[in-house]
């Protein structure tokens, strides 16, 4: 149950997360859209960390240079995200205030982003990683299946 209350949660702080982004966008004080880009971001910064888990072996406790190069090219695209308004405010494309209005809803989103993987990146019962063991379990039964359809014939 624990499972479904964190995915609710993460849920609703990702909706209240874009409402800011899209308040920052489409109020009829600032009109433009330009920190749409930010979307990008968004679907980016989880990429480098996600590879990074399904190379490295989670045994080493040491540090671990893969490990590393993901969090280092994650930092860069939050930073990024972060600077990318405030350089459009400066530029004068968007108002201040819209640049605060997304700058909230990246704190916001970023932080469900990172929640998401303090609550499903561990190797419990509410792991996404659960999958992965489904997918095998799956991929031996279908191995096993044919073995024995080939053994009959």
């Amino acid at each position: 149950m624990a499972g479904i209350k964190a995915l609710i949660s993460l849920s609703f702080g990702g909706a209240i997360g874009l409402m800011f982004l899209m308040l920052g966008c489409a109020l009829p004080v600032y009109d433009k859209y330009w920190p749409l880009f930010l979307l990008f971001f968004y679907i980016l910064s989880p990429i480098p960390y996600c590879i990074s888990r399904r190379v490295i072996d989670d045994t080493d406790s040491a540090s671990n240079a893969c490990k590393e190069l993901a969090i280092f090219l994650t930092t860069g695209i939050v930073i990024s995200a972060f600077g990318l308004p405030i350089v459009f405010a400066r530029a004068e494309v968007i108002a201040w205030g819209a640049c605060a209005l997304v700058l909230t809803g990246n704190i916001v989103i970023f932080g469900t982003i990172l929640g998401f993987f303090l609550v499903f990146g561990s190797n419990d019962d509410f792991s996404w990683q659960q999958w992965k063991r489904y997918g095998r379990f799956m991929s031996s039964c279908m191995k096993s299946s044919i073995h024995r359809i080939t053994e009959c014939d």
